[in-house]
């Protein structure tokens, strides 16, 4: 199967690394290009071994799927670039956060298979979390060869387009807030006298621990959280600070305002165009 990624940055890197080394996609002929970054190409091609051109004649004749993973501003140049060689039997799978299929479908002038993916970077370890959502055009084999490339790098869960601005927000994004949650906890480990280096297995084990506990108990958090907090012990002093400070509608706010902002940013460069 030829895949073809436009652009080459941190999410494209991500999918590309995963999927290299998914056991289910050991046939997978990659293809990648970009605006103008030619580093940026061979640092990708010397670190993955794929295929890098500039020839859009080449890099599109027989690929099965077409990935865009511009930057959201670059997407109209990039479409309009393409347009001419992209035929009916290209699946276009689009990972641009806030850019709608009726967008990318206007710009390429006709009918064409469109779906949209959200994933996250830990696609690059098969651990992303992925919604996906088609247009009427895509085959149920087109939707099969989606499922493939992303249940290759992690879950996929098939939404409704519409949803795709709070997949955004909480798993698109979702990755960085626990990595801020992780900053906290070293700092807070440092200054109460341990190393980084000392606090963080301590940390990635409970993090690692947490997550399985909730998958393979099918237990509620809230129900594992008030199972380990005694009256009186340490555990509620610790959740008392974090209600003392709103931790808890801190984070509702920041997937709130992050599925807002995906929105905005449709609003933006579409009306740019």
């Amino acid at each position: 199967m030829k895949v073809v990624f436009l652009g080459a940055g941190s999410m494209a890197e991500s999918l590309i690394q995963g999927m290299i080394q998914a056991p289910n996609l050991k046939d997978i002929n990659l293809w990648v290009t970009n605006r103008s970054d030619f580093a940026r190409l061979q640092k990708i091609k010397d670190l993955y071994r794929v295929n890098i051109s500039y020839d859009l004649g080449e890099i599109m004749k027989g690929a099965e799927v077409i990935i865009l993973a511009m930057k959201p501003k670059d997407a109209k140049a990039a479409l309009e670039s393409i347009r001419s060689y992209v035929t009916q039997d290209q699946l276009i799978i689009s990972v641009l956060a806030g850019l709608s299929i009726e967008f990318i479908s206007e710009r390429l002038t006709y009918s064409v298979p469109i779906a949209r993916a959200m994933p996250n970077t830990s696609a690059s370890i098969q651990q992303s979390a992925t919604g996906l959502a088609f247009n009427t055009h895509v085959s149920p084999r087109q939707q099969g060869l989606a499922m493939s490339v992303f249940s290759a790098v992690g879950t996929v869960t098939i939404v409704e387009e519409s949803r795709l601005d709070l997949v955004t927000g909480l798993s698109g994004s979702g990755p960085a807030y626990i990595y801020y949650v992780v900053e906290a906890m070293e700092q807070a480990a440092v200054e109460l006298g341990l190393t980084q280096e000392e606090a963080k297995p301590f940390i990635l084990q409970t993090l690692q621990g947490a997550s399985k506990m909730l998958t393979m108990t099918n237990q509620s958090p809230s129900h594992l959280r008030k199972a380990i907090t005694s009256e009186g012990g340490t555990t509620e002093a610790g959740i008392r600070e974090l209600e003392k400070h709103h931790v808890k509608e801190a984070f509702k706010a920041c997937i709130k305002e992050a599925t807002e902002h995906s929105g905005r940013l449709r609003t933006l460069f579409e009306q740019a165009d």
